[in-house]
């Protein structure tokens, strides 16, 4: 059974860091693009990065570049986020996803390019 389990959410101050984690299980995670998504209160859920399986390529949204940094530990089965500076418009809940297909060259930020997806970390960035 495919599953991804986020962690590492919480309550930090602005200007802080937090590292979301997202443990993969039931398939192979070397083979699939990862991508973080967030979801703020009445938004729609949108694109933060995601890493690619071949080469580890990520992509980035362009509000986040130099803010956010996503790896992947294949031994570990898990995809990291460390998000850093963090800012009140940060706030939401952060979801990872694995891609539809294998063996991807690349990603995008796309939700409709992803099919398995978590339950979701809440972050909260206020002082």
């Amino acid at each position: 059974q495919v599953q991804l389990v986020e962690s590492g959410g919480g309550l930090v101050q602005p200007g802080g860091s937090l590292r979301l984690s997202c443990a993969a299980s039931g398939f192979n995670l070397d083979y699939y693009a990862i991508g973080w998504f967030r979801q703020a209160p009445g938004k729609e859920r949108e694109g933060v990065s995601c890493i690619s399986s071949s080469d580890g390529s990520t992509y980035y949204a362009d509000s986040l570049k130099g803010r956010f940094t996503i790896s992947r530990d294949n031994a570990k089965s898990t995809v990291y986020l460390q998000m850093n500076s963090l800012k009140p418009e940060d706030t939401a809940v952060y979801y990872c996803a694995a891609d539809h297909f294998p063996y991807g060259n690349s990603c995008r930020l796309q939700k409709a390019d992803f099919g398995s997806w978590g339950q979701g970390t809440q972050v909260t960035v206020s002082s």
